[in-house]
């Protein structure tokens, strides 16, 4: 048997659940350009392509963002049509503190 036969990791919950968060409650670091958003036709993408599940539809069809949850990874901003959204890192103390990996 090989090391890596040996070696299994946490359940990705279980790893998550370690990270914390600090929430800048007065600043966003992402922001939908709605209009933009819907003109390009990338919304549900968006929605989907989220690892953390940041975006979700509203009733009226906009996207809302729940920069709390962000884990910082820049998919979406990778990923999104150009000016349809607004993003940078969080202010200096704010946002994920990662404890495993």
């Amino acid at each position: 048997m090989t090391q890596s036969e040996n070696f299994s990791l946490p359940p990705l919950n279980r790893r998550l659940a370690g990270n914390s968060y600090m929430t800048d409650d007065e600043a966003s670091h992402i922001e939908v350009h709605q209009e933009e958003l819907a003109a390009s036709g990338f919304a549900d993408t968006l929605i989907r392509i989220c690892p953390a599940r940041v975006y979700s539809k509203n009733p009226d069809g906009t996207v809302a963002a729940e920069y709390a949850a962000c884990l910082e990874c820049g998919t979406c901003l990778a990923l999104a049509p150009a000016g349809t959204l607004s993003w940078h890192y969080p202010n200096s103390g704010m946002g994920i503190s990662y404890r495993e990996g």
